[in-house]
């Protein structure tokens, strides 16, 4: 068959799949034994075939270390994050609520546009008129001005939705933002995700899966300002006006437990962002970017069930651990892809990886899902990701800025290690 047509029959079975994958899990049919949801029998199978499976999926070499006990999550993921092998996943393609973890799509959407981050912004009441009820806020105030910056600090620190709202207006409107927020899911080839709101508050049919949001803290994190948004603990946002005309300021502290190591929870080494969520009908959500020893994975766990307190920390942290550990020592079950418009360059040669033995359809950009997404593209590119950890933040690192027409990623990435 020849090299297109067998391209385009890529495309249309990873598009026709997508759709067939259309409920939140409030919507699947229920496990009588434990009431729990079960994920539906049909998934996507963008970034592998074994990523389209229900269930737990990974591949032990000799030497791998099992998997960490009493893993809850509905939905989880870890992944290299710069060579998009995917070393383990539970239901990676399960359509969930996301919570806040939403705003890292947000974020990689609006933030491009909102420049330089020293605007100012008069906030008006029609700005938080629809906040929904209970919203996580900053404190953002009507009739007082704030910079860009301040208010993408109230994104990652607080997630707090006034400033989402605030953001949204000054990129033109919560339609308009919705709209590319949705654009861009496509152009990421995350399919399985459903924008309603730019906040990730509960909406009906507002879904993503873990596969989509790894895909979203991968592309975030090719912008500097994102990565030192999110790998910010600790920064003071402006209060109220005094008489004098002086703007008071408040102490805001990141909800990203394995980055403060607040509420009895250990910060993880290397830890470096990205976003937490909760909502009642989501339950907890959490994807993050650690490194050790030059490694860079991302983790991502969509509502445990565990009653544990933080759960959803502990488990990240187990599968990171295990990540760590098992690089090196597992075939890929799949790949994170590049986006449409990125260039992928050519297949390595090597003959490896589950790539070549058509296992999983991905782990070195050469797949399937990779050929197709590059063969789509309009010409776009970007860069993989340089991360510098310095006292448990990110440093940005000479030429990571968007490129045009680069293999995604780039072959040779540049980290520096801790230097404490």
């Amino acid at each position: 068959m020849p090299a297109l047509k067998k391209i385009s029959l890529t495309i249309t079975s990873a598009a026709l799949l997508s759709t067939f994958v259309v409920s939140p899990a409030s919507a699947v049919d229920k496990d009588t034994s434990d009431n729990q949801p079960k994920p539906p029998a049909v998934m996507s199978r963008v970034g592998g075939e074994l990523l389209g499976r229900t269930g737990t999926q990974v591949e032990l070499g000799p030497g791998a270390p099992v998997l960490p006990e009493k893993l809850t999550g509905r939905s989880w993921i870890v992944a290299d994050a710069e060579n998009g092998q995917v070393l383990a996943s539970h239901n990676a393609h399960w359509r969930l609520p996301p919570a806040s973890t939403l705003k890292m799509l947000f974020a990689d959407t609006v933030m491009p546009a909102l420049q330089p981050k020293t605007r100012t912004y008069t906030v008006q009441a029609e700005d938080l008129a629809d906040l929904g009820e209970g919203s996580s806020l900053v404190g953002v105030k009507e009739h007082l001005s704030y910079t860009v910056h301040d208010l993408w600090l109230g994104v990652f620190l607080r997630s707090g939705n006034d400033a989402v709202h605030v953001l949204s207006a000054m990129y033109g409107g919560v339609p308009k933002t919705v709209a590319d927020m949705q654009a861009h899911a496509e152009e990421l080839q995350a399919l399985d995700t459903t924008v309603v709101s730019p906040d990730g508050y509960d909406a009906p049919d507002q879904v993503s899966s873990a596969y989509d949001l790894t895909l979203f803290a991968r592309s975030g994190l090719q912008k500097a300002d994102f990565r030192e948004y999110c790998a910010t603990a600790e920064a003071q946002f402006p209060g109220a006006e005094k008489k004098n005309g002086k703007r008071q300021s408040f102490g805001i502290q990141n909800t990203n437990r394995l980055l403060t190591g607040a509420d009895g929870v250990d910060a993880y080494k290397g830890i470096a962002g990205v976003k937490n969520g909760y909502t009642t009908h989501a339950g907890n959500t959490f994807t993050g970017v650690a490194e050790r020893d030059g490694k860079v994975l991302l983790v991502t766990v969509m509502n445990p069930s565990s009653k544990e307190p933080h759960a959803v920390y502990k488990e990240a942290a187990g599968l990171l651990d295990w990540g760590f550990d098992a690089s090196g020592k597992v075939t890929p079950v799949g790949e994170l892809v590049p986006p449409r418009s990125a260039s992928t360059g050519t297949d390595t040669g090597t003959g490896k990886g589950p790539a070549a033995s058509g296992k999983s359809g991905g782990g070195n950009g050469s797949s399937p899902a990779a050929k197709a997404a590059a063969a789509t593209g309009g010409g776009g590119g970007g860069i993989g990701i340089a991360l510098g950890i310095a006292g448990g933040a990110l440093v940005l690192l000479a030429g990571a800025v968007f490129l045009v027409n680069r293999r995604w990623p780039l072959p040779d990435l540049v980290r520096r290690l801790p230097r404490r």
